[in-house]
């Protein structure tokens, strides 16, 4: 385990002591690294030297999504193609609690990286592995992006609407789906590894992490032959529960439990209807979902979003607008927890993102910096941590290898 930092320096997160080494680039590996960081990890980006992760370009308009993925990573420039920058590679592990990548698979062995080779150097060490389809089988070698983990795990073909081709969801949901897996695993290593003394392998892909979410897809399946397929913006069956017209945008409504639902017909002014055969429970609802939703319609059309808000509120029915960026960044709740937070940037100087999660009572997250430039830690880490000098990095630099 790292050395603790001191409290004057690292006075939040619940994984301050502990370090990890992030390799690979994009987001399937490095949202792992943001979270860890995001509570107290010391998490080391290694990028290549000159281009750096692909990130650093990325975002709409302007490049912001680096200042979000890479925030509290320190950043140092290696390459790892040569022989010289996997040796000290190696000297970083010593003293590292996690090594983390999301290169395909096979990459790492190539380098004479595998764990084999990297745990006799550091049997503690727990080492990160995020891929498009896992370390084995037959397609572990393929290159794997987000996108195809998305279709390959059953997400792609339930989303949008069923008179169209299959959806995405508008973010590299699959990435993150895989990258917040890994960071379950590497926790649940930790823990065994307080035990044992010795760290393991977490192979999380991006299609099986797709997978987990897919609820009772496959039993569906194979008890009862039923295959899912899009819906839009409902659950068959599930009603009412859906987005309804008001006379200055759409709203959300969920009442489609029993007791909510008469909370609804009575906000309504249309008690009997929780009575009415057609909706008096669960399946019924189910059965004349369409005709319901279109009633529902009918009554909501004739009030703004802010009306009907304050009349579901006070009936206790859940319901709520369909955010955008400007909506979360004026919303008071959002405000009052704290759910997104500016953050200093040289180039960006109205950069706010959203704030560390979840949020713990005793050691909360905390965002330190956003992503640092490239290299900006080099003369610290290789400085610090392998009692590199100045003239020492100087002849790295001139070899190309940092």
């Amino acid at each position: 385990m790292a050395d603790v930092p001191s409290p004057q320096n690292t006075p939040f997160g619940a994984l301050q002591g502990l370090r990890m080494i992030e390799l690979g680039q994009l987001i399937a590996g490095p949202f792992c690294g943001q979270l860890m960081a995001d509570h107290g990890a010391e998490v080391i980006k290694v990028e290549p030297p000159e281009v750096g992760d692909a990130m650093r370009n990325w975002g709409r308009n302007k490049p912001v999504w680096w200042p979000v993925v890479a925030r509290n990573k320190k950043s140092i420039t290696l390459n790892l193609r040569l022989e010289e920058g996997q040796e000290i590679l190696k000297d970083l592990i010593k003293d590292a609690d996690f090594l983390l990548e999301n290169f395909r698979a096979g990459t790492m062995e190539k380098w004479g990286l595998g764990y084999e080779d990297l745990a006799k150097i550091n049997p503690r060490l727990i080492m990160i592995r995020v891929t498009g389809f896992g370390q084995t089988g037959p397609y572990a070698k393929r290159a794997g992006y987000g996108v195809i983990g998305e279709a390959m795990g059953g997400m792609r073909n339930l989303a949008g609407d069923p008179s169209t081709p299959p959806s995405r969801v508008g973010l590299s949901i699959g990435d993150s789906l895989a990258a917040t897996y890994a960071t379950v695993g590497a926790l649940m290593a930790l823990h065994r590894r307080e035990i044992t003394g010795k760290g393991q392998v977490i192979d999380s892909s991006i299609y099986e992490s797709v997978l987990a979410m897919m609820e009772s897809t496959v039993p569906e399946y194979t008890e009862a032959g039923f295959i899912r397929e899009r819906t839009g913006s409902i659950l068959p069956e599930v009603a009412p529960s859906n987005v309804y017209p008001a006379t200055d945008g759409d709203v959300l409504i969920a009442a489609n439990q029993d007791s909510v639902f008469k909370r609804l017909t009575e906000a309504m002014g249309r008690p009997e209807l929780a009575d009415d055969a057609r909706y008096n429970s669960h399946m019924a609802r189910g059965k004349h979902q369409k005709e319901l939703d279109d009633l529902i319609a009918d009554w909501t059309k004739g009030f703004s979003a802010a009306e009907l808000l304050t009349m579901m509120e006070k009936a206790g029915v859940p319901a709520g607008k369909i955010y955008k960026a400007p909506d979360m960044l004026t919303d008071p709740h959002y405000q009052a927890r704290e759910a997104i937070v500016p953050v200093a940037h040289p180039d960006f100087p109205n950069l706010k993102m959203q704030n560390t999660f979840p949020k713990l009572s005793e050691t909360p997250g905390e965002i330190r910096w956003a992503g640092p430039g490239l290299g900006a830690h080099n003369d610290e880490v290789y400085g610090s941590l392998l009692g590199k000098t100045a003239d020492d990095l100087a002849a790295l630099k001139a070899k190309g290898v940092i």
